[in-house]
């Protein structure tokens, strides 16, 4: 089967890269580190005006309905910007799981709002390879997933929607990257649960490993891209770096991991309603992730010591690498997932 992207596909990310490009991102990460995140929420308001919160939700929710595929196209440039806050939770993973719960008063209740930019959305797992709740202190909506069951964080109901209560600064745990802010958050009123909120919880699980991919491999092409432009400038022994073959070669390498992961994040976007489904986003996450994280390594070995520095732009998409590669399961976790998905067919 021939795939490609459709031009309006590829007209979307061109104008949502380019409103990234002008909306000075690394600014707004740094100061989202510190706790000041007016500049992040008011790049996340301008891509839910193009529609990125909304791509995957019902029109009766005031959403696009439109296509995984369209999910991904997006996400793929908020992680070639280095987008802070959690995008993942809010486009992708609450917007999945309140629509497939049985009761449709929740997803009416939320749902508008996070298509519309106007609330951030982030959700935490119970099982320890499905992570903490990201930005639980910017949230406006924040949920725990605990096996069965659905319910809302440790809250305090101060308007129509509900925070977490992170006055306990024990909550709030160290990430590599400043900017993704962790809170554990306890369970409190319980939404759903049954055998369909089991079902919902994991199909959401699967699309925020999706989504996941998506970023690193945005993050990856954003990496080779500055490395490549210092390559160009920088000079050594009278002549600039990138003409030589020790770095063509390490540049070209990257190139060639993040072309052949590529594939793997559109087909795991076709498959998310097939039985392939866990293996499709599991092999998606770990090439993208290997393929990111030989971009970071390589990116950092051709900048020098500078590249990991805070004054340098490269260290926000190095530390956001090395985040994500974990954030969603460990590769480990999804080679794991993906073998069992393997071995099936025999033991049938």
């Amino acid at each position: 089967m021939r795939f490609a992207l459709s031009t309006e596909q590829l007209d979307f990310a061109a104008e949502l890269r380019k409103i990234l490009e002008a909306g000075q991102v690394p600014a707004a990460v740094r100061a989202w580190s510190t706790g000041d995140t007016d500049k992040g929420r008011a790049l996340l308001r301008q891509l839910a005006e193009m529609g990125v919160f909304g791509l995957i939700v019902d029109e009766k929710y005031d959403g696009a309905d439109a296509t995984p595929v369209d999910l991904v196209v997006a996400l793929i440039e908020t992680g070639r910007a280095a987008l802070p806050g959690p995008v993942i939770e809010s486009a992708a993973v609450i917007p999945a799981l309140l629509q497939r719960l049985p009761d449709a008063s929740t997803a009416q209740q939320w749902l508008p709002a996070l298509a519309s930019g106007e609330s951030l959305g982030t959700i935490t797992f119970d099982d320890p390879q499905r992570g903490i709740a990201l930005d639980a202190e910017a949230a406006d909506v924040v949920l725990v997933g605990a096996g069965g069951r659905l319910a809302l964080g440790e809250v305090s109901a101060t308007d129509a929607l509900h925070q977490a209560d992170v006055a306990d600064s024990a909550a709030q745990l160290s990430s590599i990257d400043p900017a993704r802010k962790l809170f554990r958050v306890a369970t409190g009123t319980t939404l759903a649960d049954g055998d369909e909120v089991a079902a919902a919880l994991d199909y959401a699980f699967d699309i925020g490993v999706l989504a996941c991919a998506a970023q690193l491999l945005g993050a990856g092409r954003s990496i080779l891209e500055q490395t490549t432009t210092y390559a160009k400038q920088r000079k050594q022994f009278g002549r600039v770096i990138g003409e030589f073959q020790a770095v063509k070669q390490q540049l070209a390498d990257v190139l060639i991991a993040l072309d052949l992961a590529e594939p793997l994040v559109y087909r795991a976007a076709l498959t998310l309603d097939s039985a392939d489904r866990a293996r499709d986003v599991s092999a998606a996450l770990v090439a993208c992730g290997d393929a990111a994280h030989r971009a970071a390594r390589v990116g950092l070995q051709v900048h020098g010591a500078i590249g990991y520095t805070a004054e340098c732009d490269l260290s926000l998409w190095l530390t956001r690498v090395t985040a994500l590669r974990t954030a969603w399961g460990t590769a480990d976790f999804h080679r794991g997932r993906i073998a069992a998905a393997l071995r099936e067919p025999a033991a049938v």
